[in-house]
């Protein structure tokens, strides 16, 4: 097997498991600090359609997009550390796209480091995944009477 390979696989699977550690960090947080309580008894009292409930909601999409924002940057850091992709623009354009999985093209990654950039897109979906369900657990608390 190349070596290059094995750097790639080593270098992606740090990758993933940072990200996921920043994730899991990032919702464990999120969620202990809305379940004092505090924050328990304040929930019970939210209306959905109220401004404290679009609050509440833009509260959390707000801190999961910049979990998200996080590893998208990291990943970014590692593109142009590895000289995998010149110049920081297109390092974080390269990396939203792989991570959303919208995958325009490689055009903007060297040849020799695709896999990473794959590797970024099956994590992506994944703790996009995980957020989504966070979302919709913590929106479920509010009461809806």
């Amino acid at each position: 097997m190349d070596s290059h390979l094995l750097t790639q696989f080593a270098i992606s699977t740090m990758m993933v498991v940072l990200c996921v550690a920043i994730h899991g960090a990032g919702l464990f947080g999120l969620n202990r600090a809305l379940r004092s309580e505090l924050a328990l008894e304040r929930i019970k009292h939210i209306r959905p359609l109220s401004p404290r409930g679009a609050l509440f909601t833009l509260g959390i999409v707000l801190a999961t997009f910049a979990l998200h924002g996080l590893e998208i940057w990291a990943f970014a850091a590692v593109y142009l550390a590895t000289g995998a992709i010149h110049g920081l623009e297109d390092a974080l354009y390269f990396s939203t796209i792989s991570y959303s999985t919208v995958g325009y093209n490689d055009t903007h990654i060297a040849a020799e480091w695709r896999l990473l950039g794959a590797f970024e897109s099956i994590m992506g979906v994944f703790l996009l995944g995980w957020s989504t369900a966070f979302f919709f657990r913590m929106i479920g608390r509010i009461d809806p009477h």
